[in-house]
């Protein structure tokens, strides 16, 4: 990864702000000291390279490991997709990802 200054590494590049907001708290909330490059240049995009315009996480390089295990573990999914399932109440099928019925407010079995 890209070194700034020597002891600065950039760990995650993303296109949205509030991804990267996100990965930002997760990691102040472990400890790890970070800031996002560019937040506010999205809306540059296309007067800048799309690219360049991208959120940026950087972390001290001595934590650069953990900081990207940490985003793996926020960006990749662990495991397949919960089943989807009928709602007691209703008869409404929900997505597996959720715990309440939207439609009647009840909860699987």
């Amino acid at each position: 990864m890209e070194k700034a200054g020597g002891n600065l590494e950039r760990v995650f590049t993303v296109a949205d702000p509030l991804i990267a907001g996100h990965i930002e708290s997760i990691l102040s909330e472990r400890g790890i000291h970070c800031f996002v490059r560019n937040r506010h240049l999205v809306g540059g995009a296309g007067e800048i390279p799309p690219l360049e315009a991208w959120p940026e996480i950087w972390v001290d390089a001595d934590d650069a490991a953990v900081a990207r295990r940490l985003i793996d573990e926020v960006v990749e999914p662990v495991g397949p997709a919960p089943a989807p399932w009928v709602c007691p109440g209703c008869g409404e099928t929900i997505e597996g990802q959720f715990a309440q019925c939207w439609r009647c407010g009840e909860y699987p079995d």
